[in-house]
């Protein structure tokens, strides 16, 4: 009872954020999925420096980065209300995971409707020169989830994360 809770409190959370950027309109078009949110090219800038990394918010307050987990890089939006890291099935799939591995077992409600969620273990997960191992995380149904969140079970494997001056700096 207590894992689905946990579950669902974490797509909650990581619907929660993601709902309003599908959702929202810009001078009557569509706001482009997380996944895909940039600002100008100042904002959008990371830098690394051995095992910290720093991160720019883009013009919504985002802070995103390229990472790479178990090898494949990917585009990540780091979520601090979302208990864990979130993928969804295409990129799961291409990162290695089959059908026996991906147990859509756990039902969860989130803003688009019940969907199914596996949880899985990552083996690492990379940004700039900072790698964390044996990260827990949540596979969604494609329709669920169009983005990779980045959420607590990667944060708090690291030695501190913390936000000044619109730029999130991350330390191992």
């Amino acid at each position: 009872m207590l894992v689905r809770t946990v579950i669902f409190a974490s797509v909650a959370a990581v619907l929660a954020t993601q709902i309003p950027t599908l959702m929202g309109k810009r001078s009557g078009e569509m706001v482009a999925s997380a996944n895909f949110v940039t600002g100008n090219a100042e904002q959008g800038r990371a830098t690394a420096s051995g095992g910290t990394m720093r991160l720019r918010a883009d013009a919504q307050g985002h802070y995103s980065g390229d990472f790479r987990i178990n090898g494949r890089q990917v585009q990540g939006l780091i979520d601090t209300g979302a208990t864990y890291v979130a993928l969804n099935e295409s990129f799961a799939r291409r990162l290695g995971y089959t059908g026996n591995q991906l147990d859509f077992r756990y039902s969860v409600d989130t803003a688009n409707g019940k969907t199914k969620a596996a949880h899985v273990t990552l083996d690492r997960v990379e940004i700039g020169g900072i790698r964390v191992r044996d990260v827990e995380a949540f596979v969604l149904k494609d329709g669920a989830l169009s983005s990779t969140l980045v959420g607590m079970s990667f944060l708090r494997k690291l030695a501190s994360y913390s936000v000044a001056d619109g730029s999130l700096s991350l330390k191992q």
